[in-house]
């Protein structure tokens, strides 16, 4: 089971550290429920969010999960979990200091800068499982680095490097030290008014406009039938025996 660690590497930063090393970081609940209940208390000027043991996050824990089960964790902790990010007030960097796929790069991704070292592999592996990837998380990829690159990405799930990610604008910065860097840059923001910062990133997120309702709830059914789907289990079990799944649904 991984956790989450919060500590202070400098006046008004705050490191929020995700740690599930044995298995890359991958997101299981307790981490998902600790960025939900970590994030909202933090009295920062900046936030580093980062990966214990050299990776970001390989995404999801599906290893030891049923599809049912899986699918729950998609749609409720793991949202629970953006929602928090997205809701702190003060500038949020990812300290991406090796590879992060599916959830793990969505978590970047929802934070304002990325910061990455570069031999970190990024990518997103939904059309590997047969998942129908939600409508904000696709937006949060379309306002990062356009529509073209966003297809390419979740169209192909082919991983891209870190030079490719920065000339995409995934991420920020590449350098050879991610964790040092963010800090650095933490504190560098942190001694910014904090007025105009958190203004401005409260004007930033308003400029996205909410879906239309019907749309929306369109959308979703969208992704409650491809978890309900053969091809959602088919896709999971592929992925745990470590084999090339057999496609049903066309």
């Amino acid at each position: 089971m991984g956790s989450v660690a919060v500590d202070w590497p400098a006046d008004g930063v705050a490191r929020v550290t995700i740690d599930n090393a044995a298995k890359r970081n991958a997101l299981d609940a307790a981490i998902l429920e600790g960025l939900a209940r970590e994030l909202p208390a933090l009295d920062a000027r900046c936030v580093i969010l980062a990966g214990a043991g050299g990776a970001f996050s390989a995404g999801y824990d599906i290893g030891d999960l049923t599809p049912e089960r899986l699918a729950d964790v998609l749609i409720h902790p793991f949202e629970a979990a953006l929602a928090a990010v997205d809701a702190v007030p003060v500038p949020v960097i990812a300290a991406v200091g090796g590879h992060a796929f599916g959830g793990g790069l969505e978590l970047a991704v929802a934070c304002d800068l990325r910061v990455c070292a570069p031999g970190a592999k990024l990518g997103m592996p939904p059309a590997r499982l047969g998942v129908v990837y939600s409508h904000t998380g696709l937006r949060r990829f379309v306002d990062a680095i356009g529509s073209a690159r966003t297809r390419e990405l979740f169209l192909t799930a082919r991983p891209v490097g870190a030079d490719e990610a920065l000339a995409w604008g995934l991420v920020n910065e590449v350098v050879e030290d991610a964790d040092a860097r963010a800090v650095e840059l933490a504190v560098s923001i942190a001694e910014l008014a904090p007025l105009s910062l958190r203004g401005n990133k409260r004007v930033l997120n308003a400029l996205i406009p909410p879906l239309d309702e019907v749309l929306e709830a369109e959308l979703e059914a969208l992704r409650r039938e491809a978890f309900a789907s053969e091809d959602f289990a088919e896709g999971v079990r592929a992925f745990v025996e470590k084999r090339a799944p057999r496609w049903q649904d066309g």
